[in-house]
């Protein structure tokens, strides 16, 4: 019997991809997708997934896939998935890039990796939980795509500096980078200021109880949810790292290679300056929001990119000139985002989730374990395919009117499908097609990222309805 060589499994895999698409098409049931555009949409999704997942085309060509579909079958207005190919993100993640590019040109990368790695040191366990836990704190106040685009570029060039220059190669650099990704994720459920998707919940809370929310209150709600998802997180990220694997070096090398390289060079200050202030203006917009309302996190990292090539050497020469900055930058993590942005245009604007959501109020759920358990199910199965806050625009007002239907109090299913919208591992789309772009595969997360998905899904249910039958969610 004839074997399959990887030629043919590499066809086989491109036709498959159609193939789903085809087939969501014309098995989906038209009593729920009761639009073509809605079940397109759907396939949309899937063949994505599936090309990624198997690698079938390289995964920048793979997020094209939404705009080679609505220009074939017209789903929804080109304008509106072409958008989010130049959104804010996309200016923010090449800003940032440019960024990491000037560091790479000036050693700098090296003298942040030396100062990183002779502080926590190359232990893969240490270095694991110091990624995912920093992200982890660092998206609890701030938007988790700025977090994933400052924190991935450092964690790379310390990769780099160890020899590791293809993470694709290195499980060791794959579980780091996907840490941080997972970490950025969950960050931020802990406070109403770690994302869009959180000031949404907040909003309707506020249309429900008719008076001002206090953030403070979400803080106290979600910290045993918090807790339980930080323990459960590392645990299974120190079960899945590879055995008897590290870093190479020591911590005593690096601190005695750090104190080799003397003081920083006055190219490197330029770049680090500009790296920190751009880092610093975003993370406190509320700040200076009213007086400079067009300067946006995006923005400042294109303006702070711009500065960098306006910087000279000793000689007086250039540091950043295009040619050689063009070649450097991470253009397929641009790309990627966009991608999983542009999928979720697709759902939204053809109707597709509300058609999902729609469905699920139909399962006749009365509010009990069951009910918690499928909107957890469902809101972290949609947080996967398209964006946080496109899921909570979705989600949260069908749980309201659902509760709403059964007679049930909706505020606390609203907090329990928070949990759910904050949550997401598997698929390259919003934060985590950072990592993806610099070099991490999408095979490996959705693999690695599975099992804790079904985890998650289990201990978030349960955790939550314990908490619910104590009266935990009440306001």
């Amino acid at each position: 019997m004839r074997t399959l060589k990887k030629g043919d499994l590499s066809i086989i895999n491109k036709i498959m991809g159609p193939v789903l698409f085809g087939l969501c098409i014309w098995l989906l049931p038209h009593g729920v997708f009761d639009t073509f555009q809605s079940r397109a949409a759907i396939g949309t999704v899937l063949w994505m997934a599936y090309w990624w997942i198997t690698e079938a085309l390289d995964y920048a060509v793979t997020a094209f896939l939404p705009i080679v579909v609505n220009a074939l079958f017209n789903l929804v207005d080109m304008k509106d998935v072409i958008a989010n190919y130049a959104s804010e993100t996309i200016l923010l993640l090449l800003g940032a890039s440019i960024l990491t590019v000037s560091w790479e040109i000036v050693g700098l990368d090296k003298r942040v990796a030396c100062a990183f790695l002779s502080i926590v040191g190359t232990s893969l366990t240490t270095q694991i939980l110091f990624w995912f836990l920093l992200s982890t704190a660092l998206s609890t106040i701030l938007p988790n795509a700025v977090v994933t685009a400052t924190i991935t570029p450092i964690a790379v060039s310390m990769l780099r500096y160890l020899g590791i220059n293809k993470v694709s190669e290195s499980e060791p650099a794959s579980i780091i980078l996907m840490s941080i990704a997972w970490g950025a994720g969950i960050g931020g459920l802990a406070s109403p200021l770690g994302g869009a998707m959180n000031l949404v919940v907040v909003n309707y809370i506020q249309e429900l109880t008719g008076q001002e929310y206090m953030y403070m209150d979400w803080v106290i709600k979600f910290a045993p949810i918090m807790l339980v998802l930080i323990v459960s997180n590392c645990l299974y990220l120190i079960w899945i790292k590879p055995k008897h694997e590290g870093l190479e070096g020591s911590k005593e090398y690096f601190v005695k290679v750090r104190k080799e390289m003397g003081k920083m060079s006055k190219e490197e200050i330029a770049c680090l300056t500009i790296f920190v202030v751009a880092t610093v203006l975003a993370f406190t917009r509320n700040l200076y929001a009213s007086v400079l309302p067009g300067l946006k996190p995006a923005y400042v990292f294109i303006i702070a990119a711009v500065l960098s090539f306006l910087l000279k050497d000793s000689k007086g020469e250039p540091i950043l000139r295009w040619k050689p900055v063009q070649g450097k930058v991470y253009w397929s993590l641009m790309y990627i985002f966009a991608g999983g942005l542009a999928v979720g245009t697709l759902l939204t604007k053809t109707g597709a989730d509300v058609c999902i959501g729609n469905y699920v109020s139909q399962m006749g759920l009365t509010g009990g374990f069951v009910t918690v358990l499928v909107i957890i199910t469902v809101t972290i199965i949609l947080s996967d395919v398209t964006s946080n806050t496109a899921t909570a625009a979705v989600a949260i007002p069908i749980v309201i009117s659902i509760m709403n239907g059964i007679g049930v109090d909706p505020i606390p299913y609203v907090f329990i499908a928070t949990i759910g919208v904050n949550l997401s591992y598997t698929l390259p789309t919003s934060v985590r097609s950072v990592p993806v772009g610099y070099g991490l595969k999408p095979s490996y997360m959705f693999k690695k990222g599975l099992l804790l998905t079904l985890i998650v899904i289990a201990l978030m249910s349960v955790s939550a309805w314990l908490l619910l039958q104590n009266g935990w969610f009440a306001l």
